[in-house]
């Protein structure tokens, strides 16, 4: 399913806006660069690299590739190359939090945590080189943005309140980065610690700010696995900053976070 808003996709309108509904959750594009052939063209390919992804990796269909390579009926050297891409990434990101990122819970093969940003991103790539230097991806809340939202004016993001539901909490502004968030609010206590086997428990909200969609994502989900841990280990990760609430109600955020925040 596919919505469109704004003027339309005709050449030279000012904004463009589609709504997809893909992956399980829903993605949106929104384009501030006047529209071209070459950029409405990116918009489909971008709708459908989506639509590609969640063939390959969705778990819940057992004809995707990422199942019938876990359930040993395909090879990955029979998978496109897009898999083993993906996996290699999980296992970067694995390092890089000393384990606290999985991509096989409970020893099932699930690289969930990484696929959405990593999509998003790649979708944002495809707009970004067919011209559209000022638009925004969002994928059910976590958010690519490029450029401006308008002459002078950064892109504003809005991290939820994970209490009041409609309530923010703050707001990211800024041009050129990536915003992604882990926590409890949706879908309750589904981030396991791989170390423990048991639920992260310790926040309620984690709130990664960088420039690549694909890296925070994942570290996000990372982080949050990590509870009270994560404020050092974000503090330690160049280019990141992170705002989070925990489970006690309390805020915290690291050092550099005021350059990205506003409200």
């Amino acid at each position: 399913m596919r919505e469109r808003g704004g003027p339309g996709a005709a050449t030279g309108a000012a904004r463009e806006v589609r709504v997809v509904h893909v992956m399980g959750t829903v993605f949106s594009f929104d384009v501030r660069t006047p529209m071209t052939p070459a950029i409405d063209r990116a918009l489909d390919a971008a709708e459908e690299h989506l639509r590609h992804v969640d063939a390959v990796f969705s778990t819940y269909r057992p004809d995707s590739q990422i199942s019938r390579l876990a359930a040993g009926t395909l090879t990955l050297d029979a998978c496109p190359p897009e898999v083993g891409e993906v996996l290699a990434l999980c296992a970067e990101i694995a390092e890089e939090s000393g384990g606290r990122f999985t991509w096989t819970p409970d020893g099932r093969l699930d690289p969930s945590g990484m696929v959405k940003g990593w999509a998003a991103e790649a979708a944002s790539d495809l707009l970004f080189e067919a011209g559209a230097a000022d638009h925004c991806v969002n994928a059910g809340g976590d958010v690519q943005a490029r450029g401006s939202a308008g002459p002078g004016r950064p892109w504003r993001i809005g991290l939820a309140h994970p209490h009041r539901r409609g309530d923010l909490m703050a707001v990211v502004t800024g041009h050129d980065i990536a915003v992604a968030t882990s926590g409890t609010s949706e879908r309750g206590d589904h981030i396991v610690d791989p170390r423990t086997g048991r639920p992260a428990t310790g926040l309620t909200s984690l709130t990664l700010v960088g420039r690549h969609l694909t890296h925070v994502d994942a570290l996000a989900t990372a982080g949050f696995a990590m509870g009270g841990e994560a404020r050092a280990w974000v503090a330690g990760l160049p280019g990141i900053e992170a705002f989070a609430v925990t489970s006690d109600g309390h805020a915290w955020q690291t050092p550099g976070l005021p350059l990205w925040t506003a409200g």
